[in-house]
């Protein structure tokens, strides 16, 4: 008889090790260390083995000895993709800043480019450096860690959905000119979704609750310019897919899992729709 608050959350072979994903083939919660990335999902070392065996012997794709076991392959992407963003913003004349911010007027009767909800979360203020560098370096952070415990395709999906619910917060909570760019509406999505699951694994959060509290007031300080709107809404949106990826960490509840997050997206995509529903005066 064990102690802990959640047996199954911890690696059947290190038994000391927290873990938030299972053996596709088995079910069997695997750590990190443990897991071998498959078509759809991971595998324990002993299903691997006994797949390897059933399966005829080839070379190794090249993809696949660059991404290895394990690796953060979905958060070193992001981080690429917004750097590179990051370099043609710098660029006179392309105005790629101006082509995908967003601001909620976007999302009314005067325009309708919904896409920049989520293209505002690879662009970054050019004036201030330290702006990308340390959304990516709290994304490099957090990105590695539940990554690992989700998976890539769940981790992505946070990473969208909370920057959508960062967006979402703008429309409701800030006035329908203010132009926001930045990552920091997903980041506090993983902030809320590892809060979440923390808890669930009976892991300690204090730290993690400081740092969130702390970046939550530096928004709120006058002279900022923090777009703490987009905090609040990817943080409540990373906080919901935290809760659906906690209660549905059931093999025989993927099917519901994916509805759940299908449903948080489309109420995501309705609450943006507020100035189509009121229009502007």
């Amino acid at each position: 008889m064990t102690d802990r608050p959640d047996a199954g959350a911890f690696c059947y072979r290190h038994p000391d090790r927290q873990s938030y994903i299972l053996c596709q083939r088995c079910g069997r919660t695997i750590c990190p260390e443990c897991q071998t990335p498959g078509a759809v999902g991971v595998f324990c070392p002993e299903c691997m083995k006994e797949q390897r065996a059933n399966a005829p012997r080839t070379k190794p794709a090249i993809l696949t000895r660059l991404t290895g076991r394990g690796r953060p392959v979905v958060t070193y992407s992001i981080i690429g993709v917004t750097f590179v963003v990051f370099l043609l913003q710098l660029i006179p004349g392309l105005n790629v800043t101006q082509y995908l911010l967003f601001q909620p007027v976007y999302v009314s009767t005067f325009a309708f480019e919904p896409w920049r909800m989520l293209t505002s979360v690879f662009v970054h203020s050019t004036g201030f450096i330290f702006h990308v560098a340390l959304n990516m370096y709290t994304l490099w952070i957090f990105g590695q860690l539940l990554e690992s415990l989700l998976g890539r395709g769940r981790f992505l999906a946070l990473y969208l959905i909370s920057g959508l619910a960062g967006s979402v917060g703008v429309v409701w909570l800030a006035p329908p000119l203010t132009a926001v760019v930045g990552a920091s509406g997903a980041i506090f999505g993983l902030m809320g979704a590892f809060l979440v699951i923390q808890r669930r694994l009976g892991g300690n959060m204090t730290q993690l609750l400081v740092l969130v509290g702390i970046n939550l007031v530096i928004g709120f300080i006058p002279g900022t310019n923090i777009a703490w709107q987009a905090h609040v809404g990817g943080l409540v949106g990373g906080a919901l897919m935290g809760l659906i990826f906690v209660e549905t960490r059931n093999p025989r509840q993927r099917t519901l899992q994916t509805v759940l997050i299908v449903a948080l997206t489309i109420v995501l995509l309705v609450l943006s729709l507020r100035y189509v529903f009121f229009p502007l005066a």
